[in-house]
């Protein structure tokens, strides 16, 4: 990221940068680890039934436990990030979603322990939504909080680089297991191993997060006023409509991805009969358009503003829902990697934004509060409830019925968008 002398960053400002980078990498990472589990193995070893599509519905459910957490998580996170600062409550939650990955590694299984293994796995799930449901808003405002003047949407798609970072690191790992163990041998043991080796990257994610000090715009909330006895209450009670409108208009985003991963994933192993490790490969390769998706918009969204680069992924993401069908159905690899590529390139252009976006619909006082509920609350709208939904619809209607289903997910972003939009004065 290149800057003029003028608008040069200090040394500082580069950690900032890295920190939320790092942090939210391995945020993603930790979670994606668990939805490549859920559509691989999860559904066997935790909720054994003896029907392979129940087993995956079962365990795309377990998926949805985080996104109930990640409000919950975005109150309590928000709570102390508006009242204490955005630093410590960053530390807090990235030690709470490790914690809560690393002691899936150790989980037992149904055969082992019967019906306390799938309790357990959606207690950890739930401990590892609660921690992201403070981590992507206060990674967020770690960046955007500090950007020079006409940097906002360049620096605000630094953390969203965490989602493809996350990705590659968690299905690569996959991938590479896939290619070492047999398949018996992933099945007893090797699944953990991604869980497990998670315990390094979140220590990795400490030690930058630790060397950070407070955003300014945060100092200065507390020179003018104190902060809010209740922050929640005072963003429903003055902010709803932003809250609202915030939430609605990201909901594309997390549809759009969990179809493209998650439920892609489950439904060509399974249903397709396509090998896991070539499929796994079909996405890792996919995924750098999201990557690219986010460049692009994070740029036009410093030259043109957050609303028309938002409006303009959305109608990009309602054309690959259209596509989802003919290109996943088709049977061709090649097919089905342009449709994955499609699909997540117009994630890559919502989601890009979004990081500049949603804190610019807040006052500093309760801005860690409002872009976490609304980020979190668009998760359970459009990601938690999605691989369920997808699955159960391409069982009863087949893959039309999915991309039905995500057309409308973009259309409710696009209209909340355009409720939001600044009128022209």
């Amino acid at each position: 990221m290149k800057m003029t002398k003028g608008t040069a960053a200090s040394a500082s400002t580069r950690r900032i940068l890295v920190a939320s980078l790092v942090g939210t990498s391995v945020e993603y990472f930790d979670f994606y680890i668990y939805a490549t589990a859920a559509a691989l193995v999860f559904g066997p070893l935790f909720f054994p039934s003896g029907d392979p599509g129940m087993e995956l519905l079962l365990s795309y459910a377990s998926l949805g436990t985080a996104f109930l957490a990640r409000p919950l998580g975005a109150w309590a996170f928000g709570h102390y990030g508006d009242r204490v600062g955005r630093k410590s409550t960053l530390v807090v939650s990235l030690m709470l979603m490790g914690g809560s990955t690393l002691a899936i590694a150790f989980l037992p299984t149904y055969e082992m322990i019967g019906i306390w293994a799938p309790i357990l796995l959606n207690l950890l799930r739930f401990g590892q939504g609660f921690g992201l449901g403070g981590e992507w808003g206060g990674a967020a405002l770690l960046a955007v909080e500090n950007a020079p003047p006409g940097w906002r949407g360049r620096f605000g798609m630094m953390p969203q680089f965490g989602a493809p970072v996350g990705f590659v690191a968690a299905n690569g790992l996959f991938l590479l297991l896939g290619l070492m163990l047999t398949p018996e041998q992933f099945i007893d043991w090797g699944w953990r191993l991604p869980f497990l080796f998670s315990i390094i990257l979140v220590g990795l994610g400490l030690w930058v997060r630790l060397k950070i000090a407070e955003t300014p715009d945060f100092a200065k909330s507390l020179e003018e006023s104190p902060p809010p006895a209740v922050p929640i209450g005072e963003l429903f009670r003055f902010h709803w409509r932003a809250a609202i409108g915030g939430t609605l208009a990201t909901v594309a985003c997390f549809a759009v991805y969990y179809i493209a991963t998650a439920f892609t994933l489950g439904y060509a192993t399974t249903t397709l009969g396509i090998d896991r490790q070539t499929f796994l490969a079909l996405q890792l390769a996919a995924i750098l358009f999201m990557a690219l998706g986010i460049l692009v918009s994070g740029y036009y969204t410093d030259r043109k503003g957050p609303y028309p680069v938002l409006i303009a992924g959305c109608i990009i993401a309602i054309g690959a829902a259209l596509q989802l069908a003919p290109t996943l159905g088709s049977g061709s690899l090649g097919v089905i990697f342009g449709g994955l590529a499609f699909l997540l390139f117009a994630m890559g252009i919502i989601f890009g934004p979004v990081g500049a976006w949603l804190p610019s619909l807040f006052p500093a006082r309760v801005r860690y509060t409002g872009v976490s509920i609304a980020f979190n609350m668009a998760g359970i709208i459009g990601g938690g409830l999605t691989p369920v939904m997808a699955q159960a619809l391409s069982q009863k209607g087949g893959l039309a019925m999915v991309g039905l289903y995500l057309t409308i997910a973009c259309l409710i972003s696009l209209l909340a968008l355009l409720s939001l939009r600044p009128r022209a004065r």
